[in-house]
């Protein structure tokens, strides 16, 4: 990941913790039930993270299919 030269190991962390959050804010609000809202904030918080890694990949020039997919995802999600 050539992009990852760009950031400490402290940002790459936290990007990585965001999403982990990130997904089991999608699954476990809905898998139990509960507050179904943080879904939605869930979706809007990945939504951000991939359009900035979108813009990360797309000043690098590498490719920014996966982030733009994941990114549409989220949007998605957001609308269920």
């Amino acid at each position: 990941m050539a992009w990852a030269a760009d950031y400490t190991s402290s940002q790459i962390k936290l990007i990585g913790i965001a999403e982990v959050l990130g997904a089991a804010g999608l699954i476990l609000p809905q898998l139990l039930d509960i507050a179904p809202i943080l879904s939605k904030a869930a979706a809007v918080g990945l939504l951000l993270l991939m359009a900035g890694a979108v813009n990360t990949h797309r000043k690098r020039k590498e490719p920014i299919i996966p982030a733009l997919v994941l990114g549409i995802l989220a949007l998605v999600t957001l609308f269920l």
